[in-house]
């Protein structure tokens, strides 16, 4: 990603210090979630989960998503490039300011020669529910233990390191919960879940296969979980651009170890 996630001209010093070209991980199979491709430094400069309807004039696009996924199933990055906006439009106030915006899909990492999706190209994206969104802020200590955002629908769950200040990374997993059951009241947004004793970086990070206890949290309610966490599978990694406030480029030694150096 450029520092500014700008086109050239396209700055002014009139925008919002968060307007730019805010490039998204898209994942999910019967559901799509959009994840916010962050750096510590504006625009880019915030943490957000989306789940979101893909639609056009002739109304949804959920098959066109399903079939694509079903069809490249060994395909693990989809990517997608929006129009301009100021990033916090889509998640304040309350409701946000943005619901929708138009957006082209990329099957592989769009900013690493991903190839461009023709059936869901210019096409409208509505956010159904805003699952997380933290701007970051230099002043709240990083955690110690490993941390995660737990979420999704039915039976697809999805863990996302939660982000706090550089060095960080930035990735998500797909997972089965062994126990307890967890209703869609309680993954619709995002459970704050803990690894205890487990350092919070990227080489002890959650890895494929792993099955690991960790402690939940959900926000807002006094109400803790002990998980059982199974079947993960890393869908995506980066470790460069979030380990300064400048961010690296170069891929780093563990995303090229996890294949996501290219």
């Amino acid at each position: 990603m450029s520092p500014t996630g700008q086109m050239g001209g396209e700055a002014s010093p009139n925008l919002p210090l968060d307007f730019g070209r805010h490039n998204m991980f898209a994942f999910g199979r019967d559901a799509v979630f959009l994840s916010h491709l962050p750096m510590f430094m504006a625009p880019h400069d915030a943490q957000l989960i989306l789940e979101v309807a893909l639609e056009d004039a002739n109304g949804s696009l959920q098959m066109v998503w399903s079939r694509e996924r079903a069809d490249h199933q060994d395909e693990r990055v989809y990517t997608m490039m929006p129009e301009l906006f100021a990033l916090s439009t889509l998640y304040t106030p309350n409701p946000p300011a943005r619901s929708s915006f138009t957006a082209r899909f990329f099957r592989g990492h769009l900013e690493r020669g991903g190839e461009a999706i023709p059936e869901l190209t210019d096409i409208d994206v509505r956010i159904n529910t805003v699952v997380y969104a933290q701007r970051f802020d230099r002043a709240v200590a990083k955690p110690d233990d490993l941390t995660y955002l737990l979420f999704g629908q039915g039976d697809e769950l999805f863990l996302a390191h939660a982000l706090s200040r550089p060095p960080d990374f930035d990735q998500i997993l797909s997972v089965r919960v062994l126990s307890p059951p967890l209703g869609k009241e309680e993954t619709t947004h995002a459970i704050n879940v803990v690894f205890p004793g487990r350092p919070n970086t990227a080489k002890e990070r959650v890895r494929d296969g792993v099955v690991g206890a960790a402690r939940g949290h959900i926000t807002g309610a006094h109400q803790f979980l002990d998980l059982e966490i199974a079947e993960a599978r890393e869908l995506y990694f980066e470790e460069g651009e979030l380990a300064t406030s400048r961010g690296a480029f170069e891929p780093t030694p563990l995303e090229t170890e996890a294949g996501f150096g290219d």
